[in-house]
């Protein structure tokens, strides 16, 4: 996908006029924030195609010089004109990568949902790990978790938690975690050593602003109940337990870690927020999705996405054929780095592949 000059210099005019009107100091509210998205969304794009037109327009000058009466001349000119030729079709492709068209939620925070399958007690232990994975990568990422809500099995895993995580690009990072997630092991409840395989499902979910999705109140339906299970000494004291359900699409939420009512209606409705806001995306890129799936998956939580497999220390992802043999260091958090660029290179290719770049 060749960028024209003419491109290039639109590129370069929108930047400036936005910084222009970032640095009048006549923008302010929601004005300011727009235009402040609208730059650093840009800016990568701006970069890169002047790098581009920059090696173009030395090539053009060299072009000239190598054709010069000083024989010199002409030698310097030669080398330095192999050497930015040879550098013109990776700023290029630069440019075409960060002019891909991107996910508007790529920004954005997300939901991270992870539920046992498959395997019982060793499925909430499978699940409890993946947490924790994600829980330590996202530190690593400078991130900020915040735990919602989460079911713990009697042994110390999971059987569900969900988690909001905040930070930049977020969502762009997590993406691809969506899906089913298999572990071979030998659990600590078996004791003849023998190995199991169990399932955790994760589902990533971009978190909207509140105004992405209008919540209307008589389109709720409320309950209030007595906690139930762990969780201290308020539970079954107190009618601080919620459920929400959102009537037209039959959505439910309960929420009963906080001691308080309005504390667990709150973060019902943020999970009620996040799950409609994923079916309205849903509905959105239904012609896309099959697009997609033909990329790195379609973040379909019944789709096997990746195989922990502790007997040999490997961890495998199916979609792109991609097997570490660095178990513990993916499941520490700094490891999983690896596999989420990995993804995010292969969605770019495939995307680019699809563009006839």
């Amino acid at each position: 996908m060749s960028i024209s000059d003419a491109r290039l210099a639109q590129i370069g005019l929108r930047f400036a006029e936005l910084e222009a009107r970032l640095a009048s100091g006549m923008l302010e509210g929601a004005d300011f924030v727009a235009a402040s998205r609208d730059y650093a969304e840009l800016e990568p794009v701006a970069r890169a195609a002047e790098r581009v037109a920059s090696l173009r327009g030395q090539i053009a000058e060299l072009s000239e010089m190598a054709n010069d009466a000083d024989p010199e001349l002409r030698a310097i000119a030669q080398e330095e004109l192999t050497d930015l030729s040879a550098a013109l079709p990776e700023a290029e492709h630069r440019l075409a990568v960060a002019m891909l068209p991107r996910d508007s939620a790529d920004s954005r925070p997300a939901m991270l949902e992870i539920r046992a399958g498959t395997g019982g007690e060793e499925a909430a232990l499978f699940a409890a790990d993946l947490y924790r994975m994600y829980e330590r990568y996202a530190q690593d990422q400078g991130w900020r978790v915040e735990t919602i809500s989460a079911n713990a099995s009697d042994i110390g895993g999971f059987k569900e938690i969900v988690a909001n995580v905040a930070g930049t690009g977020v969502f762009a990072k997590l993406k691809f975690e969506s899906g089913v997630h298999r572990v071979q092991r030998v659990p600590v409840t078996e004791s003849g050593g023998r190995i199991h395989t169990s399932a955790a499902t994760v589902a990533v979910l971009p978190e909207p602003d509140e105004v992405d999705v209008a919540i209307d109140d008589k389109d709720l339906k409320i309950d209030i109940y007595r906690a139930s299970g762990a969780g201290g000494q308020h539970v079954n004291t107190t009618d601080s337990a919620v459920r929400v359900t959102h009537l037209p699409t039959g959505l439910v939420v309960i929420q009963q870690d906080e001691r308080s009512q309005h504390k667990n209606r709150a973060k019902a409705l943020q999970v009620l927020r996040t799950r409609l806001y994923d079916l309205k995306r849903a509905e959105a890129h239904g012609a896309e999705a099959e697009a997609r799936k033909a990329m790195v998956g379609g973040g379909d939580r019944s789709e096997r996405i990746r195989t922990y497999n502790f007997p040999q220390g490997r961890v495998t992802d199916h979609r792109i054929g991609l097997t570490l043999h660095k178990l513990a260091e993916v499941l520490e958090g700094p490891g999983l780095a690896e596999l989420v660029d990995a993804l995010a290179e292969e969605d770019q290719a495939k995307r680019l592949a699809a563009l006839g770049a």
